[in-house]
């Protein structure tokens, strides 16, 4: 892949790079026009497939925040089109690297050497290159370590990569209206912490050393030493990510096996620490030679409030849904039902979110789960398009739901994912409430 000798660091120059491809847009828009007054049935796919390309290629030239929205987009696929996913979802492992004159700048910047000064030898291409950061391979006191390093001028540019980025998301997604603005601020939150490097550090030695006792499930060290808060040092760990383990074609058991281990270290971190690592893409797994799961990257992780944790996971408890009182109630408590909701239109929304919740819920509701079955994700989609064609949804005042729930229904969206790309069958019962 072409390495980027530059990256767009102004408020200026990223407003212009998104302006460029606004005209590019716009220009397919007008190819759409003429194929389609020519009786073209493939229009739309080539708009689609014309305009995620000039999207992909914009942001990926940007990086930094308006990249990971795309990646986050990518990950649950109800939201876009599939030309859309098929481009985003490049965002979680394959970006264009950075040349390496660009790295040696940082490493000077923050920690006032060239790596070759700080290290035995290191790999001046990039062996991965995602959103937030790329990773060099290196050799430091005789251990090979994975270091990452952050592109110029990531964290400056949050702000203003929201405010760009907001007009495109809100209209892929269908939102309006000032309530989500606090979805946008607890996106920015979050994004701010990816950019932070020492909090990445302490979270994944932290969730690392609370996580030890789990079967199977193994973590990098980390090098406080040589890390900054823009560089951070690993150990490095051999493995193949999830697609290249799958397309060695593993036996059902080891399918599994694996399964299992991304299902009880995610349900450990909710139950039991009360935070979660909220970014569960494909690129963040491998599966050693030993087929352990290693996980990587805690630059995302949500901590969970205690009133969000205590009934968003009550609300999926099998007893609760057949409490209508207490769900109704539940529903309240997390901003899916307004105070100023009109009375007419409450039966409504109260039927839309039981759906959504008892389908989503089913995997809690039996002892195991098969993932690999298609038609449980046909029946997520199938619900999805259903619900956003109805004109009292469209109607409804702005986005719904607590703030909170943005990147603990990403986790499951995720998870359910990856647990269905690995075709893996797993015991999925959630703990009783006098086990958490």
């Amino acid at each position: 892949m072409k390495e980027q000798i530059k990256i767009p660091t102004t408020k200026v120059q990223r407003a212009l790079k998104l302006v460029g491809t606004g005209a590019k847009i716009g220009g397919n828009y007008v190819k759409y026009w003429t194929q389609k007054s020519l009786g073209n049935e493939e229009a739309k796919n080539n708009l689609d497939e014309s305009n995620a390309t000039d999207i992909y290629d914009s942001l990926s030239e940007l990086k930094g925040s308006a990249l990971k929205v795309a990646q986050m987009l990518s990950m649950d696929k109800n939201i876009l089109p599939q030309a859309y996913q098929n481009k985003f979802q490049m965002a979680q492992y394959s970006a264009p690297p950075l040349s390496y004159p660009l790295v040696l700048r940082t490493f000077k910047q923050e920690l006032g050497k060239s790596p070759l000064d700080i290290f035995e030898s290191f790999s001046q291409k990039a062996i991965h290159a995602a959103s937030i950061g790329q990773v060099h391979k290196a050799i430091w006191q005789g251990k090979q370590l994975a270091v990452k390093i952050q592109y110029p001028g990531v964290a400056e540019s949050v702000n203003s990569d929201l405010k760009m980025v907001k007009p495109i998301a809100t209209r892929l997604l269908n939102l309006q209206g000032a309530s989500i603005d606090k979805y946008f601020e607890e996106v920015r939150e979050k994004l701010l912490e990816e950019t932070d490097y020492h909090l990445e550090l302490k979270r994944g030695q932290w969730i690392a050393d609370q996580s030890k006792e789990l079967e199977g499930v193994v973590f990098p060290k980390y090098y406080k030493e040589i890390s900054s808060k823009r560089i951070i040092s690993m150990e490095w760990i051999e493995g193949k990510p999830l697609q290249e383990f799958l397309n060695q074609n593993p036996n059902q058991e080891t399918r599994n096996k694996i399964g299992q281990m991304l299902w009880d270290f995610y349900h450990f971190q909710i139950y039991n620490l009360k935070l979660v690592h909220a970014d569960p893409h494909p690129g963040n797994f491998l599966v050693t030679p030993k087929n352990e799961l290693a996980v990587l990257d805690f630059g995302c992780v949500k901590e969970i409030p205690t009133h969000f944790f205590d009934n968003y996971f009550e609300l999926i408890r099998p007893e609760t849904i057949q409490n209508p009182a207490r769900f109704d109630e539940i529903l309240y408590n997390l901003e899916f039902i307004l105070k100023e909701d009109a009375a007419d239109k409450v039966p409504f929304y109260k039927k839309v979110f039981r759906d959504m919740i008892m389908l989503l819920s089913k995997p809690f509701y039996k002892e195991s789960f098969d993932f690999s079955e298609p038609s449980y994700f046909k029946e997520i989609y199938d619900l999805g398009e259903k619900y956003s064609k109805m004109k009292e949804l469209k109607e409804a005042n702005g986005a719904r739901g607590s703030q909170h729930g943005i990147y603990i229904n990403r986790t499951y969206f995720g998870l359910y994912n990856l647990l269905h790309m690995l075709g893996a069958t797993v015991q999925t019962k959630i703990p009783n409430k006098n086990q958490v």
